[in-house]
């Protein structure tokens, strides 16, 4: 069983930065995946970014690309996401996941934290 906590959302301007930390409760975090997912009020929940659970492979919505840059901490067991140049259309609930390396679904997720970007 892995749990995720998420922490770092609040309220900030359009153009403003963020940094999303997700820390999971696991001996065995560098054996998952980690991604970052986002839902915004009325609509489906999205993909954002994914690392490699060694950190050696990245990927990002087009949405987000340029912006924002996930990135690991394997010795504590810790998942970021530094949010740069916000916009409005990045307000929403964001939520880390955890996908055990051999699985191919995300089989973990947190509680999740609000962004919300004013303009």
């Amino acid at each position: 069983q892995v749990q995720l906590v998420e922490s770092g959302g609040g309220l900030v301007q359009a153009g403003g930065s963020l940094r999303l930390s997700c820390a999971a409760s696991t001996r065995t975090f560098s054996m998952y995946h980690m991604g970052w997912f986002r839902q915004a009020p009325g609509k489906e929940r999205e993909f954002v970014a994914s690392i490699t659970r060694i950190g050696d492979n990245t990927n990002y919505a087009d949405s987000v690309k340029g912006r924002f840059t996930i990135s690991r901490d394997n010795a504590k067991n810790t998942v970021y996401l530094q949010m740069n140049s916000l916009k409005p259309e990045d307000t929403a609930v964001y939520y880390c996941a955890a996908r055990y390396y051999t699985l191919s679904r995300y089989g973990y997720w947190g509680q999740g934290t609000q962004v919300t970007v004013s303009s």
